[in-house]
């Protein structure tokens, strides 16, 4: 019987390194409980509100720069996503979209928001048949997603900002969404047990949702009557309805993503993927916020 070979050494198989590199200059933050490397993801958030909130210092405008810029970038996202599974959306007049539909939403408001998404739509087809009709049909479907979703729904962003207290409505927007973002992650990584859709978002559970919506609604109780001079219940009522939304716009994304195949959308934002794995929630929400804050603070 031949003489059995020493066993081979172990190798980290979490790295494509050599086995001779450092270790110190390989190793990794382990991943959170929830999935994602939270220095990164608390980094790269930080970064993020700051220039939401330099913008809005700044200028509306600023904002409104800002605002186009990030629907650009989630838009081709989606685009090159849905490329992966044969969706080609044409790419001119998905940016068009992206800049127009904000942009005139911000001059002409909500009238003008509705007309500029009809007109991207003629110009969609336009574009799309003087290529051929072969596949158009599929084309046309992922180009009006995009159009839609994020630059239709994106708009209500600029609704929100042209109001003469528009600076103090994006705030209370921000707040409302952003915290019910931290009180699911936190109350779902110490507490959850039972998941809201296991074949969508198994991490996503009942008692994360819990969290939202109440961190969210105690935010919106004390933000709305200091920002805007609203009532605490319609704050609370506003939270609500901002978690609500925003955890069906992260399973809508979740399914999204599911169906083409793709963990993120992108890797541009180390430890959370890419831009629109951060505004799934945010531009879900932003339209009942929008009519929500309309009702309850009517425009001065």
């Amino acid at each position: 019987m031949s003489a059995t070979p020493p066993p081979a050494p172990e190798t980290d198989t979490s790295s494509t390194d050599t086995p001779t590199a450092d270790p110190a200059a390989t190793a990794v933050p382990a991943p959170s409980k929830a999935g994602r490397d939270l220095r990164a993801a608390v980094g790269v958030g930080l970064i993020l509100a700051g220039l939401v909130i330099g913008s809005i210092l700044i200028d509306k405008r600023a904002f409104l720069a800002v605002l186009v810029a990030a629907m650009i970038v989630g838009a081709w996202e989606l685009r090159m996503a849905l490329a992966g599974r044969g969706l080609h959306a044409p790419a001119v007049p998905t940016i068009i979209a992206a800049i127009a539909l904000p942009v005139t939403a911000y001059v002409e408001g909500p009238t003008g928001l509705v007309l500029a998404y009809g007109w991207v739509l003629v110009g969609l087809i336009l574009w799309r048949v003087a290529d051929g009709l072969e596949g158009a049909a599929r084309d046309l479907g992922a180009g009006a997603l995009l159009a839609l979703y994020p630059a239709f729904l994106g708009g209500f962003a600029s609704l929100l900002l042209a109001a003469p207290d528009g600076e103090r409505r994006i705030v209370v927007f921000v707040l409302v969404t952003v915290f019910s973002d931290i009180g699911g992650y936190a109350v779902g990584v110490l507490l959850g047990r039972h998941p809201m859709a296991p074949s969508i978002s198994p991490k996503k559970s009942w008692e994360g949702f819990a969290g939202s919506v109440t961190l969210s609604s105690l935010v919106g109780a004390i933000a709305l009557p200091i920002l805007l001079d609203g009532l605490w219940w319609q704050g609370a009522v506003l939270g609500a309805v901002a978690a609500a939304t925003a955890t069906v716009g992260d399973l809508m994304e979740s399914s999204i993503k599911r169906d083409l195949g793709v963990k993120d959308m992108s890797n541009l934002l180390p430890g959370h993927g890419g831009l629109m794995d951060r505004l799934d929630s945010l531009i879900l929400s932003v339209a009942p916020v929008w009519a929500l804050l309309l009702w309850f603070v009517p425009l001065p």
